[in-house]
C-alpha cells in the first residue's frame, strides 16, 4: 500500500504547476473547454498504486467490483427509487466500491488537490471538507472554507437549493444536502461554491470560478482513505455538466497498461462530439442506448427480436462508467458465446472459472486474427471490441471472456463496462441525448 509521503509526491506529481511562480489568478481563463486527468485505479499515478500487487490479483479484485457493481444497479432499479429534486435520491457507492478512474484536479485558492471518484450515475460533484466528523481520514490536506478566498456557501433561497439531493435549510441560512447511497451511508454537508483548477498537458491552468459543489462534512467513514469524494457526471442541475452546458466527454486508453497517462475527462462545449452517435435516453439517473444487434467478425448473432424490445424497467443497456466488464441479458451473452465457443473450442482448451468462460492460453498471441466482436446500436452506430477488450488474461497461460451473462440481478439487464470502452472517445450531448463513440488513440485529443 502507498505511504502517505508516496502519496503526496504522487499529488505533486499531478499537479505540479502549483509550486510554480505564476499565480493561479494570471491564468484563470472563462473557459467552455476544461480538461481534467483521468487516473486508473491501477496506474503508477494513483495512490491505489501496489508494485507488489500482481496483474491476477488486480484482476480478481477488478471482476469482483464489477460483480458488486451490477447488483448495486440491478437493487437500485428493482427498488422502484424515484427521483427527488431532480436527483436521484440513492446512488451507487458500495462500502467496497472499487473506484476504476479518478479525476484529478484542484479546488480553492490556496489549490487543495482532488482525485475524486468519476461517476456517471450521480449528479452533484462533492469532497470532504473541514472540519469532517465521522470521515475517512484522506491522506491529503482537506479543503478548508474558513482557509479559501474563493470559497461561498449558498442561502437557502438559491435556486438550486432544492434541487440538490436531500436539498434542505440549516440554522445558519444555508443550504445543505444530503446524498444518500444505497447500502446505508451518507454524503452530508453544505452546498456551496468554489473554484475548480485544471492543469493543461503543456502545464498551463484553467481555473472555472463558482461551481456549484457538496462541501462534505460527514460521508459515513468510507475504510477507503485514498479518494477525496465523488466527481457526478450525471445529469441533474447541479451536475457540473449542467453547470457548463450539456456536453462531456471522456476518453479511455488501455485500462491494463499502468504507465498509460492520457485517459481524459472533457467537461463543457469543446468536448469532443465525433463519431458515430445513437439516441441517449437518461432514466432514474443513468444513461441507457438500445442495442439491436451483436456480430462476430461478418456474422450476425440469430437472437429473438424480442430480446431487443426494451420494455419498463427490462431489457434496457446501460453505459456505464463504475464497472470494467461487460453484462449482457441471458440471452444475448448465450449467443455470443456459442459463437465463441465454435470458434475457439477446437483451438484452445475451454474450461469455466467462477462462471466465467475461460481458455488455456495468451491472448496476444493466441488470439491474434480473432474476429472483432460489435455491438449494433440504435441508428447505426457500432461498438467494436477488439480481443484486448473482450478477453482479458486472467493468468499467464489463462485467459477469460470480460464479457458475462448478468443472471441472477434480471435476466434481461446488460451493461456496457470500460474494458468494452477501451481506445474509444465516449462523449455525451445531453442537449440531443446523443451518445458520440469514435474510436481514436487519447494522446491524440489531448492538447
Amino acid at each position: 500500500m502507498a505511504t502517505v509521503s508516496a502519496i503526496s509526491s504522487l499529488l505533486l506529481l499531478i499537479f505540479p504547476a502549483f509550486t510554480a511562480s505564476k499565480s493561479i489568478a494570471e491564468s484563470t481563463v472563462q473557459s467552455k473547454r476544461l480538461v481534467a486527468k483521468l487516473i486508473h485505479r491501477d496506474s503508477v499515478l494513483s495512490p491505489y498504486y501496489n508494485s507488489n500487487e500482481t496483474v491476477v490479483e488486480q484482476l480478481q479484485r477488478s471482476m469482483k467490483a464489477s460483480a458488486a457493481r451490477l447488483a448495486y444497479l440491478y437493487a437500485q432499479i428493482e427498488r422502484d427509487i424515484v427521483y427527488v429534486n431532480d436527483h436521484f435520491l440513492l446512488s451507487l457507492l458500495p462500502s467496497a466500491y472499487e473506484p476504476l478512474f479518478l479525476v484529478s484536479f484542484s479546488m480553492g485558492q490556496p489549490p487543495i488537490p482532488q482525485l475524486t471518484i468519476m461517476d456517471t450515475g450521480s449528479s452533484l460533484l462533492w469532497v470532504q471538507c473541514a472540519p469532517c466528523k465521522r470521515c475517512s481520514q484522506q491522506t491529503g490536506p482537506l479543503l478548508d472554507p474558513k482557509k479559501s478566498s474563493t470559497y461561498a456557501s449558498l442561502s437557502c433561497n438559491h435556486h438550486l437549493c432544492h434541487r440538490a439531493p436531500g436539498g434542505d435549510c440549516n440554522w445558519l441560512n444555508q443550504c445543505v444536502y444530503k446524498q444518500s447511497y444505497v447500502n446505508g451511508k451518507k454524503s452530508i454537508g453544505v452546498l456551496a461554491t468554489e473554484q475548480l483548477v485544471f492543469q493543461n498537458s503543456d502545464g498551463s491552468i484553467n481555473a472555472l470560478p463558482d461551481v456549484v459543489f457538496g462541501c462534505s462534512h460527514e460521508n459515513g467513514n468510507y475504510k477507503d482513505r485514498r479518494f477525496t469524494g465523488v466527481f457526478g457526471l450525471g445529469n441533474g442541475t447541479t451536475s457540473l455538466v449542467s453547470q457548463m452546458g450539456s456536453k462531456f466527454s471522456y476518453c479511455i486508453g488501455n485500462i491494463a497498461d499502468p504507465n498509460y497517462r492520457y485517459n481524459h475527462l472533457i467537461l463543457g462545449d469543446g468536448a469532443n462530439i465525433e463519431g458515430y452517435s445513437t439516441p441517449l435516453e437518461v432514466v432514474e439517473g443513468h444513461y441507457y442506448i438500445t442495442l439491436e444487434g451483436i456480430s462476430v467478425g461478418e456474422k450476425r448473432l440469430v437472437v429473438d427480436s424480442n430480446s431487443f424490445r426494451r420494455e419498463e424497467k427490462r431489457k434496457r443497456v446501460i453505459i456505464d462508467s463504475g464497472t470494467a466488464l461487460t453484462f449482457l441479458a441471458e440471452d444475448l451473452y448465450r449467443a455470443l458465446e456459442n459463437e465463441i465457443g465454435s470458434l475457439l473450442d477446437t483451438v484452445l482448451k475451454p474450461f469455466w472459472r467462477e462462471s466465467f468462460l475461460c481458455y488455456k492460453g495468451s491472448v496476444s498471441q493466441d488470439l491474434y486474427g480473432f474476429p472483432t466482436v460489435t455491438f449494433h446500436f440504435a441508428e447505426e452506430a457500432d461498438l467494436v471490441l477488439d480481443s484486448e477488450s473482450l478477453f482479458y488474461q486472467a493468468t499467464a497461460d489463462v485467459l477469460c471472456m470480460a464479457v458475462r451473462k448478468a443472471s441472477g440481478y434480471g435476466k434481461d439487464l446488460s451493461v456496457i463496462g470500460l474494458m468494452a470502452q477501451q481506445y474509444y472517445n465516449m462523449a455525451y450531448d445531453l442537449s440531443q441525448y446523443k451518445l458520440f463513440f469514435q474510436r481514436i488513440d487519447c494522446e491524440l485529443l489531448v492538447d
